[in-house]
């Protein structure tokens, strides 16, 4: 397999990124999905390489997915939970890390609760960093596996219209994801609740509806966010009923359209709120997708990341 050279060390967020380093991923992931399909699953890519999955926070899809990428890929894997670690006893998240690389780690796959985490870290070890979320600020994989199933049903990003509606204040999600589509050409609406859009995000670039229906209408692609009730302080809405009537995707609002666009969410859903059942299983839907595209580009992740330490 060709390896394209990126220009970015660690992979912290979007924002560092170009959109060459973007389209070099997008392209070693179009192997790797070849050899997720095959019999044989596994190649020997990273066979010398050892890599900690550190998660400070609950995960199910992005942990598993990173794991199976590690695997895929013949790495060395350790897994990390902060609910069973010395953090519970009050160690500093460096003197976790560093202790952990005294083990002879090579790259570090973390997610944390605290935005700027990966940064932090990025400047005070040596490992390669892999942000695999950091609060509300940003998730980098997440962004890169959604654009990449966009481009499998689309020619190019240039002029299409997506929308990513729902919960905009607490998604790190959200940030990630418009970085990437105006980098690549896309023009991105934002939809929800005027409490749950953060103030002054057109300065990225962004237009800003609170009209859900209209938003399906101009889009291309509808990216449904999770309503991110453990993140919210107060009352950003009257109630769930409230949102769900609202700002809720159903099959009712899609009959309403000329034509429907392609139905996307990075889960984990809230089936009935943000978005009905009959929509998430129905052909409009490409959410498994997103599911099996995410080993292959975390894969080619670290690949390509684990080729800038030779």
């Amino acid at each position: 397999m060709t390896k394209a050279q990126l220009s970015i060390r660690h992979l912290l967020g979007i924002k560092e990124m170009s959109s060459s380093d973007i389209n070099i991923i997008f392209q070693t992931a179009d192997e790797f999905k070849d050899v997720i399909n095959r019999p044989i699953k596994k190649v020997p890519s990273l066979r010398d390489v050892t890599i900690a999955n550190l998660f400070f926070e609950n995960s199910t899809r992005t942990r598993i997915s990173f794991e199976l990428a590690e695997k895929r890929l013949s790495a060395d894997v350790v897994n990390f939970s902060a609910s069973s670690s010395s953090v519970k006893k009050g160690e500093t998240l460096l003197d976790t890390v560093m202790n952990i690389l005294s083990m002879k780690v090579d790259m570090i796959v973390m997610r944390h609760p605290s935005p700027g985490a990966h940064h932090f870290l990025a400047r005070k070890v040596d490992a390669t960093i892999i942000n695999a979320g950091d609060g509300t600020h940003e998730h980098p994989t997440q962004a890169l596996l959604d654009a990449f199933s966009i481009r499998e049903n689309f020619s190019t990003f240039k002029g299409l219209n997506v929308a990513i509606i729902g919960d905009i204040k607490h998604s790190r999600v959200a940030l990630s994801n418009l970085f990437c589509l105006k980098k690549l050409g896309a023009n991105v609406r934002l939809c929800g609740p005027s409490t749950l859009i953060p103030k002054h995000i057109e300065e990225l670039g962004a237009d800003v509806s609170f009209n859900v229906q209209e938003t399906l209408e101009w889009a291309d692609v509808a990216n449904v966010l999770r309503i991110q009730l453990e993140r919210q302080q107060s009352g950003y809405f009257p109630s769930l009923r409230e949102y769900q009537m609202h700002f809720g995707i159903s099959m009712s609002m899609l009959d309403k359209l000329r034509e429907v666009p392609l139905i996307m969410h990075p889960g984990p859903m809230n089936r009935g709120l943000e978005i009905s059942s009959s929509v998430a299983d129905s052909d409009y839907s490409i959410i498994l997708d997103q599911v099996e595209n995410g080993v292959a580009v975390r894969m080619a992740v670290l690949y390509l990341l684990a080729g800038q330490r030779a």
